[in-house]
């Protein structure tokens, strides 16, 4: 098993910026994706984008794609996500996810055993 705990949630204008961190503790060699997922009030869990941890592959939703961007930073078993240009849609609670079981980035909730509490993100018009 491994804990992650998010940080960097808040309030912002729309256009503006913010980056999120996950910081992961436990088994964190035996992690091979972290990924990022979002839920909206009334919403279901999306996907958000993912990173594979052995080599900084990754790959995001079509709704991110070009204004978000993860990375990770081994030393500290930390991965972030780096969001520009935000718009309203884009408030929601954000989660961190580890799956430690394949290295495909998968896009499925129930892909991944290992989930953080969860961070506020609120865009605001």
């Amino acid at each position: 098993q491994v804990q992650l705990v998010e940080s960097g949630g808040g309030l912002v204008q729309a256009g503006g910026s913010l980056r999120l961190s996950c910081a992961a503790s436990g088994r964190t060699s035996s992690t091979y994706v972290m990924a990022w997922f979002r839920q909206a009030p009334g919403k279901e869990r999306e996907f958000v984008g993912g990173i594979r941890w052995n080599n900084g592959y990754t790959y995001y939703s079509g709704s991110v794609k070009g204004r978000f961007t993860i990375s990770r930073d081994n030393a500290k078993n930390t991965v972030y996500l780096q969001m520009n240009s935000l718009k309203p849609e884009d408030t929601a609670v954000y989660y961190c996810a580890a799956d430690q079981r394949r290295v495909r980035i998968g896009q499925l909730i129930q892909e991944y055993d290992n989930w953080g509490q969860g961070t506020q993100v609120t865009v605001s018009s």
